[in-house]
């Protein structure tokens, strides 16, 4: 089985997180993606960060109407924090030993890569599904010596926005596997700003999940209509 492993704080789960989802779910024939939220920070919370058990139900709405998506609590249930190296670890103890994990991530944060807890370890544990982000390019993964990247022909193909996916080989014997995709114009941060201003959301998120958020008076949400 190919399981996609898609991490994040979704703060909250907008239609772009599930577009990247079954964009990469239909190119690489992946039969479930299982949502992760992060937990809450270990010290104190932002004022903007919402609570994990809110953001852990907004994701089970949020994903409801899909067969092919499902949520694990794995991160939002730990007391500590959580780093991506332990959870692959715990997922790899749960699932069968021929599941094949692929690790859904932008291109702007899986250049960050090299400062993750034990990368080296993770990049042979995972093939990584890198999907494009504005304002960032492909080109500049070879300047990351932990990827062990030499040939970039593959990386200027997915700049220019060739092919639906272009596979790089990496020096874990894993792959990374590129996949230019048009920009989605929404962020949660933009989502959150508008909230707090009880400014009109404008179908960015799923229907379940605004209702929620206007039930539970979230960020002040309950009077942006």
């Amino acid at each position: 089985m190919r399981l996609g492993l898609y991490g994040g704080a979704f703060n909250p789960i907008h239609r772009c997180h599930l577009l990247v989802a079954e964009t990469v779910r239909n190119r690489l024939g992946i039969e479930t993606v299982l949502f992760i939220p992060t937990g809450d920070p270990p010290h104190k919370p932002s004022s903007d960060f919402i609570p994990a058990a809110h953001r852990l139900e907004m994701v089970r709405l949020a994903i409801a109407p899909s067969p092919y998506f499902q949520v694990s609590d794995i991160e939002t249930r730990r007391p500590a924090k959580s780093y991506t190296i332990d959870t692959v670890r715990e997922l790899r103890a749960i699932y069968p030993t021929d599941t094949q994990f692929i690790f859904i991530i932008g291109l702007d944060a899986f250049k960050q890569i090299p400062s993750w807890r034990e990368p080296e370890c993770l990049l042979e544990l995972c093939e990584f599904a890198v999907v494009s982000r504005p304002g960032f390019l492909f080109k500049s993964l070879k300047n990351l010596s932990i990827l062990g990247i030499e040939d970039a022909a593959p990386l200027e193909r997915l700049d220019a926005g060739q092919g639906a996916v272009q596979e790089v080989r990496l020096t874990s014997g894993k792959s990374l596997l590129g996949l230019p995709i048009p920009p989605c114009n929404v962020s949660a941060q933009d989502i959150r700003k508008r909230l707090k201003h009880r400014q009109n959301l404008e179908n960015l998120l799923p229907a379940g999940v605004e209702s929620y958020i206007l039930k539970h008076h979230i960020l002040g949400g309950g009077s942006s209509h």
